[in-house]
């Protein structure tokens, strides 16, 4: 099921007032007392969110933040899907694969425009 647009609302509290949102998808943190997260992928960031004790629905504080120019996946897709990013292992549900993939093709898309030949004029 996507992120509502109440969710949606609620992350941007968190972020720069003057980014914006491309991709938003919960995951679970491997082994973790607090296991709930969101994740926020924005034009400059990629936060990750904790939702707290009581509420899976409810984004609470910023775990982390990293610069928008790193891959999220590969997400692994032999049994529940889960990836590793910035060293911590996170599940997903089935539908959420196709965002980190998508997320991931907006990054190599980027990376692979070749550089302006004539960047003075």
């Amino acid at each position: 099921m996507p992120v509502s647009s109440g969710v949606r609302k609620r992350i941007k509290e968190f972020l720069d007032p003057d980014d914006e949102i491309h991709y938003v998808f919960p995951a679970d943190v491997d082994g973790s007392a607090n296991p709930s997260v969101f994740i926020a992928v924005t034009r400059k960031t990629i936060t990750v969110l904790s939702t707290g004790h009581w509420s899976r629905t409810t984004p609470k504080r910023v775990i982390s933040t990293t610069p928008r120019n790193q891959r999220i996946g590969p997400v692994e897709t032999a049994t529940t899907p889960w990836f590793k990013f910035c060293g911590i292992v996170y599940e997903i549900d089935d539908e959420y694969v196709s965002v980190i993939h998508a997320a991931d093709a907006e990054i190599m898309r980027d990376a692979a425009k070749p550089e302006d030949p004539l960047p003075d004029l």
